[in-house]
């Protein structure tokens, strides 16, 4: 024999109460405990925003306070090595002529090495062909030299790599004085 089980309608739910008896629930309260369910997946998904959140802002905080680290560390390196060039020149200053040129001497290798050692070297210009981007023209005078040419360095530039982070001075040549 085929035994029928009772057909739930649309506003009755079968639930068990705590002592295993079965209670037939309304359909308000079933709007209702649904209601609940989605507070606590809104309430859930709430807190999580809000922790996520907490912890991208610390993130960004963190983030920043190492930039700030970093960026202070590289400046005080920078400034180390320029104290070893300002006490040569306070000792050149100090010493009888003789000495002098030999001290600033030493002071302009150690200049030069320190800006080797962060990849600054300089720009060559003279008796180059003037180029825009790596040189800044001052004056464009008459010479022997093809028009165009780089005549006299006034400023040197630098490159930081392969970046130009001081562009030349230059003096350019307007070619041969037509005059002649």
């Amino acid at each position: 024999m085929k035994e029928e089980t009772p057909v739930q309608t649309e506003t009755e739910q079968e639930t068990t109460i705590n002592d295993g008896s079965p209670e037939k629930l309304s359909g308000e309260e079933k709007i209702s405990s649904k209601e609940e369910e989605l507070q606590e997946t809104i309430n859930e998904l709430n807190d999580r925003y809000l922790r996520l959140a907490a912890d991208f802002e610390n993130y960004k905080k963190r983030n920043a306070r190492e930039t700030e680290q970093r960026i202070s560390y590289a400046v005080e390196q920078i400034a180390i090595e320029m104290l070893d060039i300002t006490d040569n020149l306070e000792k050149a200053l100090l010493s009888d002529d003789d000495s002098l040129r030999e001290g600033l001497k030493q002071t302009y290798k150690l200049l030069i090495s320190m800006l080797d050692g962060h990849s600054i070297t300089p720009i060559e210009s003279i008796n180059q062909k003037f180029d825009p981007t790596k040189q800044e023209a001052l004056a464009y005078v008459p010479s022997d030299c093809e028009e165009g040419t780089v005549i006299d360095e006034i400023t040197r530039g630098y490159y930081m790599k392969d970046k130009v982070i001081r562009c030349a001075k230059v003096a350019v040549s307007q070619g041969k004085n037509k005059e002649e």
